[in-house]
């Protein structure tokens, strides 16, 4: 699990292409620290393993399935990635709930700065525009940020977030031009709402809350003075 603040800005230094898995390198000496083998360490919102590690990067292999879901599909050398390492008991839970697993991906539709913050417009799936609401949390790139509106167009659905200097400066959000592709991650909380819907209250409750409330049962004495 993972809460959507950054805590650096790395750099692929290696794309390495396998029979069934691409294998990057990625530097980042911040997140590599304490890096073990198996650990998770999420890459511009994706969940990555790390097979191999040194005093500056990791390496970690992503499957053909995650890199049609997420924009690793464009990876190469020399491309700035967010990264974080997962969150540990005890952490502050100082953005939201992420997984690392990518619902898919989003394109910049429109760019519009202020005098110290940026607002983007992203597309939006009609797969997944329910899951998405007007101040909800949405991971963008593995950032987590707030929705800050939502509509409905002709050309399709759209949401927009709005950027203060400090996430600017600290993530690639900063660089993100009109065209470019996001990877989006909806909350977990509205995608479990939307399931429970979808099968129906009296599905998701166990029978013994669901019969309706009788009697309070009182047990039998089992001995004593006659």
């Amino acid at each position: 699990m993972f809460t959507g603040i950054i805590e650096e800005l790395g750099t692929v230094t290696r794309v390495e292409q396998a029979a069934d898995v691409v294998r990057l390198t990625v530097r980042g000496p911040r997140v590599v620290e304490d890096a073990r083998h198996g650990d998770s360490i999420a890459v511009s919102g994706v969940c990555l393993t790390v097979v191999d590690s040194d005093a500056e990067t990791f390496t970690a292999d992503v499957m053909q399935q995650t890199l049609r879901m997420s924009t690793l599909d464009g990876v190469r050398e020399g491309l700035a990635v967010n990264l974080e390492r997962a969150a540990r008991v005890g952490d502050r839970l100082g953005g939201h709930i992420v997984q690392g697993h990518i619902d898919g991906t989003a394109r910049v539709l429109e760019v519009r700065p202020g005098e110290a913050w940026r607002v983007i417009r992203f597309s939006l799936d009609d797969a997944i525009a329910s899951l998405v609401v007007d101040k909800g949390s949405i991971a963008v790139d593995g950032v987590s940020l707030t929705v800050s509106a939502i509509g409905d167009e002709a050309e399709g659905s759209w949401f927009e977030v709005s950027l203060i200097p400090e996430t600017l400066a600290a993530t690639t959000l900063g660089e993100r031009a009109v065209g470019d592709r996001v990877n989006i991650e909806t909350d977990i909380l509205a995608r479990h709402v939307e399931r429970m819907l979808q099968r129906g209250a009296h599905h998701t409750l166990p029978s013994s809350l669901a019969e309706p409330a009788g009697e309070p049962q009182h047990a039998e004495p089992t001995g004593g003075a006659a």
